[in-house]
């Protein structure tokens, strides 16, 4: 409870006010049958005067104003409260997915974080409006016309003590059944949500391989497990209001036959038979109200839960044990000493096994081996996007656990392999890289990208607006606008993770001058497949099953490493000499 009322506390004002305003509508509906129940008597009696009578449509006036001010007030502050309550919530959920590691994401589906932040916190939102508009009202009325119906008639009100006791145990009954199936619901709104990201962000890749009918089919089953599981918890819905209305019309009928008993005897008169009615109906729909409150609180706790999986997930990095926070990027000096990771804790087999390595400031070091060797691993470890299991990384002598998050970051650049790009125009998107940069600035990066040519063939140049995702440029041209990007931010080391795949190998060369006038400074680390991509680096590191089988320039690796030597010659075509 403590996490939910700190979210509840800055909007105390709401969560008191909506209910109080409540409380007002609920006297005064306990208080109109009264009113009408002496008119009705006292036209029975032949007592009615004009001027009771102008009393008691006063009185109901008044009454019926004020209900409505305090129903319109309750609303209001309960939408206020609710509506703040969510945002606050949603924000902290964001905030945490954004302090995520890549190990912290890799433990949740992107589906299921983009569910959390949208139904799940919507399920808490429409709970606790509902929760402030009938916390009190409900109960209110209950206790209230329960207690004017025993004054008015404790007799017939015994009738009560039969149906609410049943109605009671029906209730929990259906509650209990409706709450799993609600976590199922959830569970396959995930799902869906997953299947439509993945097919609407790759969807040129779907027509590519023509396989539309295909995802068609993931998403026709995906859409018909949440409707099966949707219907399965709605029927307990269904179920429950004809069940509180045959509860309803059978108290009812039952206080109308031995009521009218009563009346007959001259034990009651007619207009509290009419209160009694009136109040045997606000117990029993108060009951309902009830019962709707409990189901939605149901599907509000499941809610709850994934939330909090979310806010709860510890962060496996973090700068609470840095020792040099203040600590900057100054030269671009790497060094790997006895590195090990594996991305399963409990797996044997290690992605890095102890790896070696110093990296010279201010130098060009290439990487290259096979697919899932561990090279884009290793290169992670440096900004700490994931922590090493074994080992020490060290930037500038300074082990990377001691430097704070946002100042190692900040001292390196990285290409990944995935180019992302995101809507907006190019120059926002350069301007990741320096938010503050001029117009000069950007123009320079994107011509020392090899980027500037097709920039200014797109209408509006700078300003073109990228789709999300970068989906309306090719390939070719997300990388080298991702590289410029990288370049914007001048970092003291910038990895470039096989990010010239989609560039001719002339236009790489001229990426690759640029790097040595625009970085002269920098260090630099290319992972590349195509040895023409590295053969210029003043070391090239081969890299094979998590280990590192060579190092050396590429006249030295092309006389001395076996791998290097395979790669070298499956490429150019050449004979080995």
């Amino acid at each position: 409870m403590k996490r939910w009322l700190k979210y509840a506390s800055p909007y105390k004002s709401s969560f008191i006010l909506g209910p109080i305003c409540m409380i007002v509508e609920v006297i005064g509906e306990v208080l109109m049958p009264l009113f009408l129940a002496e008119i009705i008597n006292a036209g029975s009696n032949n007592t009615l005067t004009v001027e009771k009578s102008l009393i008691y449509a006063g009185l109901m006036v008044l009454t019926a104003v004020c209900m409505m001010a305090g129903g319109i007030g309750g609303a209001y502050f309960g939408a206020k409260a609710s509506v703040n309550f969510a945002t606050d919530i949603r924000f902290d959920v964001y905030k945490k997915v954004q302090q995520f590691s890549f190990a912290n994401i890799d433990k949740f589906s992107t589906g299921s974080l983009v569910t959390r932040l949208t139904n799940d916190v919507t399920q808490i939102q429409n709970f606790v409006n509902m929760l402030l508009r009938m916390c009190l009202r409900a109960p209110g009325m209950i206790i209230g016309a329960l207690i004017m119906a025993i004054k008015l008639q404790p007799t017939l009100a015994t009738v009560l003590a039969v149906t609410i006791p049943l109605m009671i145990i029906t209730i929990i009954g259906i509650i209990r059944v409706g709450f799993p199936r609600f976590t199922r619901v959830q569970e396959k709104v995930d799902n869906l949500n997953s299947t439509v990201q993945e097919s609407v962000t790759n969807v040129r890749v779907v027509k590519s391989f023509v396989r539309e009918d295909y995802e068609i089919d993931k998403f026709t089953t995906a859409n018909a497990d949440l409707k099966k599981a949707g219907i399965s918890a709605y029927k307990v819905m269904i179920f429950m209001h004809p069940v509180m209305n045959l509860f309803m019309n059978i108290t009812i009928a039952a206080v109308v036959w031995f009521g009218s008993k009563i009346v007959l005897s001259g034990s009651m008169a007619t207009g509290d038979l009419s209160a009694f009615i009136s109040y045997v109906n606000q117990i029993l729909i108060s009951l309902v109200m009830l019962t709707f409150v409990l189901m939605t609180s149901s599907r509000a706790l499941a809610s709850s839960r994934r939330i909090s999986q979310v806010l709860d997930e510890k962060l496996d990095l973090t700068d609470e044990l840095s020792k040099m926070k203040e600590a900057k990027v100054e030269k671009g000096e790497v060094e790997f000493k006895n590195v090990s990771f594996r991305y399963y804790k409990n797996s044997k087999e290690k992605v890095l096994n102890n790896v070696n390595l110093k990296i010279k400031a201010g130098s060009t070091v290439g990487i290259i081996g096979s697919t899932g060797c561990g090279k884009s691993t290793l290169v992670s470890m440096i900004p700490r996007l994931y922590d090493v299991d074994e080992g020490e990384v060290f930037v500038d002598g300074i082990n990377v656990k001691d430097y704070s998050l946002y100042n190692l970051r900040e001292g390196v650049g990285m290409v990944l392999q995935k180019n992302i790009l995101f809507s907006g125009t190019i120059a926002d998107n350069l301007r990741w890289g320096d938010e503050n940069a001029t117009d000069e600035q950007v123009i320079k990066v994107a011509k020392s990208a090899q980027a500037s040519k097709f920039i200014d063939t797109f209408d509006g140049k700078y300003e073109y607006s990228i789709d999300q995702g970068g989906a309306n440029v090719s390939g070719g041209q997300k990388q080298r606008l991702c590289i410029a990007r990288a370049l914007l931010k001048k970092p003291k080391i910038l990895i470039l993770d096989d990010s010239t795949s989609a560039v001719d190998t002339a236009t790489e060369a001229n990426i690759r001058k640029s790097f040595k006038t625009d970085l002269a400074e920098s260090t630099k680390i290319i992972i590349a497949q195509r040895i023409s991509s590295i053969e210029e680096a003043d070391t090239i590191i081969v890299m094979n099953e998590g280990t590192i089988t060579g190092i050396g320039s590429h006249d030295e690796l092309l006389k001395n490493n076996t791998e290097y030597q395979e790669i070298y010659y499956s490429q150019t075509g050449k004979k080995e000499a």
